[in-house]
């Protein structure tokens, strides 16, 4: 299957019934009063994350949604049956923003996560509402609302705790072979990588990571030489990238210091927030460098390269030094997982001292005045058929 990570769609909820303006008619009741019915609402349009899926193949060729428009009411006070919702199942890790102003309307970054995109229009009033003891008879309705029409813009970001990076033909496949399940193509051609590939790399029976590989960079791809920037967005979300230099490049003119900083000036050139994540040098493909060798091609490597937070020196096809990596990235996870955890327990306790709300009373406050709303609509119900109360 191809792999698509952008689409563009438009999503149009269900409009709201009309009301009715009828009047009760039976034998031996000459004056049975109005008895219209109100219309019903709209279907709305959910866009839900869904572990199940990879790719945004689904709405490359079908890019309209229409949800269901709501019934018209009708006589004997029938109300209008409500228009059906409708489901959008999307990969974890897809953006959803509005084409025209680039609102963010969702980012789904859990499973099952449900966000509704598109609202339905409320149904029509009948005229059984506009019923006072001055105008028994009313003969006005209401028509329903519109509903929400809109065109987005959907982005995958795969969720990845790890990025690996680099020039094509540096061994990133090769490495995420070495350290997961992941099986990516591997040949002695650049840009055999052409979509993301994720792997999960277990460290012990309750620790693990996921890795992310993408097609390699070349100097040049922020003017869309390669494959371009397209495939970044996809590091954006993960914590540590690990940067993998070939030592031992087939075209002996190559210079690997150069090839590296071209790696770093094409990230600022995308992103600032992403060229300063945390990023480590993989010195890969050491099977390739004589022995006696490997120590000063190293040494001169890093002097001129600059100074660096972490090198590994590995050769992923024989797996040699790919455990130290590993163990030295879920270390730092497991670092940031417990430093994030103190953090959100210090300010849940600070919040506590000072009497403040905490998320989950904020959550309940919301669905809290969501119900007292519905009261209101009802109590305005009730006053609209007994107006004299």
């Amino acid at each position: 299957m191809k792999f698509f990570d952008e689409a563009r769609i438009e999503v149009i909820a269900g409009d709201g019934g009309n009301g009715a303006a009828t009047f009760r008619r039976e034998k031996y009741i000459p004056m049975g009063g109005p008895d219209g019915g109100d219309g019903g609402k709209g279907g709305d349009v959910y866009a839900v994350a869904d572990r199940n899926l990879n790719t945004l193949i689904d709405f490359r060729f079908k890019r309209t949604f229409l949800a269901e428009r709501g019934e018209n009411g009708r006589g004997a006070d029938c109300y209008g049956k409500g228009g059906d919702d409708i489901e959008l199942h999307m990969p974890v890790g897809t953006v959803i923003t509005e084409q025209e102003t680039g609102e963010l309307i969702a980012d789904l970054d859990q499973d099952g996560k449900r966000v509704i995109i598109a609202r339905g229009g409320r149904g029509g009033l009948g005229n059984l509402h506009f019923k006072t003891s001055t105008n028994r008879a009313p003969r006005k309705k209401t028509m329903g609302q519109e509903g929400e029409r809109k065109s987005l813009n959907l982005e995958l970001k795969v969720l990845a705790d790890v990025g690996l990076l680099g020039m094509p033909n540096a061994g990133k496949s090769t490495f995420i072979r070495a350290v997961s399940s992941a099986k990516p193509k591997v040949a002695d051609y650049p840009f055999t990588t052409l979509a993301p590939n994720l792997g999960v790399v277990r460290t012990s029976e309750n620790r693990s990571f996921v890795i992310a590989d993408i097609p390699g960079l070349i100097e040049g791809a922020a003017d869309g030489a390669g494959l371009g920037h397209q495939f970044l967005r996809h590091l954006q979300r993960t914590h540590i990238l690990l940067h993998i230099v070939d030592l031992a490049p087939f075209d002996p003119e190559a210079d690997p210091v150069h090839d590296a900083h071209a790696i770093v000036e094409e990230l600022h050139k995308y992103d600032e927030e992403l060229a300063n994540k945390r990023r480590w040098l993989v010195l890969n493909k050491l099977d390739l460098i004589p022995e006696d060798e490997r120590e000063a091609r190293v040494a001169t490597f890093l002097e001129g390269y600059g100074p660096v937070e972490r090198h590994f020196e590995v050769s992923a096809i024989s797996r040699a030094g790919c455990q130290e990596v590993v163990f030295a990235i879920q270390d730092i996870l497991d670092e940031e997982k417990a430093a994030a955890q103190a953090a959100a327990d210090a300010a849940a306790a600070a919040a506590a001292e000072r009497g403040e709300t905490t998320p989950e009373a904020v959550d309940d406050d919301y669905d809290t005045r969501h119900e007292d709303y519905d009261d209101e609509d009802d109590e305005q119900e009730d006053r609209d058929e007994n107006p004299n109360q």
